[in-house]
C-alpha cells in the first residue's frame, strides 16, 4: 500500500509538470509503446495500412519483456513523456492511480456515440475489464478508460488420443465424472493433469473458478469483504478439490514448480498428460509446438450443479489513450479502427488470437471458437467489487501449492490463511 501511494503521488506530480512530455514527437504521428513480441510484424502491417488510407503514421515501440515494460511505462509517466497509446499491465488499483493522475483518457464518450455503436460491436465482458462502474473501490470516475483488442479465458484441455487410448469417450462435465476417468488414465498409465501451477495466477484462477461454482460469487466477495471465514465449509470444499486431486494421483509430478511453458510442452509436443489447463493464446502455442495435436476445450467440472461454473474470461490485452497527448482524438480513432471487423480478422488470421468484435468471429476454428462461448458469463479480478489483500492470497494459493504436495492438509491452510487474514483486517482498522 505504501508503494501504491508512493506511486500514485509521483504520477500526480509529474502530471501536474507544464508540457505533455511529447513536443519532439513527428508531426502527424501516433505513438504506441507495447510489449507484444509476437505481434510486432503484425502490428507493422497493420500501422502501413493505416497510414495509407489515413496519412497518419502509426509509429510502435516495442519493449519486452513485460517486466521490463511495466518499469519503461512507470518510469515515463514519472518522467511525463507518455506515449499516445500504450497499456498498464498491473492491477487494477494501479491502472486507478494512472486514472487519477490524469495520463489515462476516459473512452466513454467515445464507445458510446451513435447509440453505442462501438461498444456494441465488442464482446461487453472485455469492454468490462477496462470499465469502473458508480461507487467503485478505487474512487475513480465512472467510465470506460481502455480498449480490449483481443480476448480469452482459462479452459480445460484434454487429449483425445490419451482419451481413446484409456478407453473414455467424451470429456467429464462433473467432477464426480473427471475423478472417475483419472482413475481410468492412471490404470492406462496415463498422466491425468498437468499445468502451470508454478505461476501462482494459474492456481488462482482454477481455484477462484471453484469457489464461484461451489458457493456463488456473493460469498466469495464476502470473504474478501471480512465478513466470511476461510475455515467455512464451503472454503474447506474449494481446498479439499485439490487434495482430492491428489490424492487420486491426478497431477504430474513436480506440479507446483513449473512454470506454464513447461506444461504446454508436456501436453502438446511430448503428450505426456491427458488434460490441461490454460488459456485462449495456448491455440496459437500448441499450433506452433505441435499442428497434428488432437485436443478439445471444455469448461472446467462443475462441482456444484446448481450453480454455473464461470471462468476468468475478457481482454486479454488492452490499450489506454494518453489524456495528456495533443492528439488524444487521433489515437482513439486509431484504437477504433484497430478493433474493427476487417482488423480483427487480419490480427486472428495471422496470431490466432480470437477476436474481440463479436462481426470477427466468422471462420475462428473449434478449439479457439471454444473459449469464446463462455465470454458472457466470464468473470475476472479486474471486474470484481473488491479484491483479497495480497499478503492473504499468497499465503491462500502457497497453501494450496502445499496441498497439492501433500504438505499440508485442506484444515491447516484454511487456519493460516484465516490468521493472515485476521492480522490484515487488524492492520486495516489501525489508524
Amino acid at each position: 500500500m505504501k508503494l501504491f501511494l508512493a506511486l500514485l503521488c509521483g504520477l500526480m506530480l509529474a502530471a501536474t509538470a507544464c508540457g505533455c512530455g511529447q513536443s519532439g514527437k513527428e508531426a502527424n504521428t501516433i505513438e504506441v509503446w507495447h510489449w507484444m513480441t509476437d505481434r510486432q510484424d503484425a502490428f507493422e502491417v497493420l500501422a502501413r495500412k493505416y497510414e495509407a488510407q489515413t496519412g497518419i503514421k502509426v509509429k510502435l515501440a516495442l519493449f519486452a519483456p513485460s517486466d521490463a515494460y511495466t518499469q519503461k511505462i512507470i518510469a515515463a509517466a514519472q518522467a511525463n513523456i507518455l506515449p499516445d497509446v500504450y497499456s498498464i499491465l498491473d492491477k487494477k488499483a494501479i491502472v486507478a492511480a494512472f486514472i487519477k493522475a490524469g495520463f489515462v483518457a476516459d473512452l466513454t464518450d467515445a464507445f458510446q456515440m451513435d447509440n453505442n455503436a462501438w461498444e456494441k460491436s465488442l464482446f461487453t465482458k472485455a469492454v468490462d475489464v477496462n470499465r469502473f462502474v458508480e461507487g467503485n473501490v478505487d474512487g475513480v470516475k465512472p467510465g470506460i478508460y481502455g480498449v480490449p483488442i483481443d480476448v480469452g479465458s482459462q479452459q480445460l484441455l484434454y487429449n483425445k488420443t490419451l482419451l481413446r487410448q484409456a478407453g473414455i469417450t467424451r470429456p467429464p462435465a462433473t467432477f464426480e465424472e473427471w475423478l472417475a476417468d483419472i482413475d481410468v488414465l492412471r490404470r492406462a498409465g496415463i498422466t491425468p493433469f498437468v499445468s502451470g501451477f508454478g505461476e501462482l495466477w494459474l492456481i488462482d484462477c482454477f481455484a477462484s473458478n471453484y469457489a464461484f461454482n461451489i458457493m456463488g460469487e456473493q460469498k466469495v466477495f464476502d470473504t474478501f469483504r471480512g465478513k466470511v471465514s476461510y475455515t467455512d465449509p464451503d472454503w474447506l470444499r474449494v481446498f479439499t478439490i485439490f487434495k482430492t486431486l491428489h490424492d487420486r494421483g491426478a497431477f504430474m509430478n513436480g506440479i507446483v514448480t513449473k512454470g506454464n511453458k513447461l506444461a504446454e510442452q508436456d501436453f502438446a509436443v511430448f503428450e505426456r498428460a491427458a488434460f490441461t489447463f490454460n488459456g485462449a493464446w495456448s491455440v496459437h502455442v500448441y499450433r506452433q509446438m505441435r499442428p497434428d495435436l488432437d485436443y478439445g476445450v471444455v469448461p472446467l467440472p462443475v462441482f456444484n450443479p446448481a450453480l454455473p461454473m464461470v471462468s476468468w474470461g475478457g481482454a486479454e490485452t488492452s490499450l489506454v489513450v494518453n489524456n495528456l497527448s495533443p492528439d488524444k482524438d487521433k489515437a482513439i480513432a486509431f484504437l477504433k479502427w484497430l478493433t474493427a471487423r476487417e482488423q480483427q480478422v487480419f490480427l486472428f488470421t495471422h496470431l490466432y488470437s480470437l477476436p474481440v468484435n463479436r462481426e470477427a468471429m466468422a471462420g475462428v476454428p473449434e478449439n479457439l471458437a471454444a473459449f469464446s462461448r463462455v465470454m458472457e458469463t466470464s468473470t475476472h479480478p479486474k471486474v470484481w467489487p473488491v479484491n483479497e489483500d495480497p499478503l492473504v492470497s499468497e499465503a491462500f494459493l502457497k497453501g494450496i501449492q502445499a496441498i497439492i504436495i501433500g504438505e499440508k492438509t485442506p484444515q491447516a491452510v484454511a487456519r493460516d490463511v484465516q490468521l493472515v487474514k485476521d492480522r490484515q483486517i487488524e492492520k486495516a482498522s489501525q489508524p
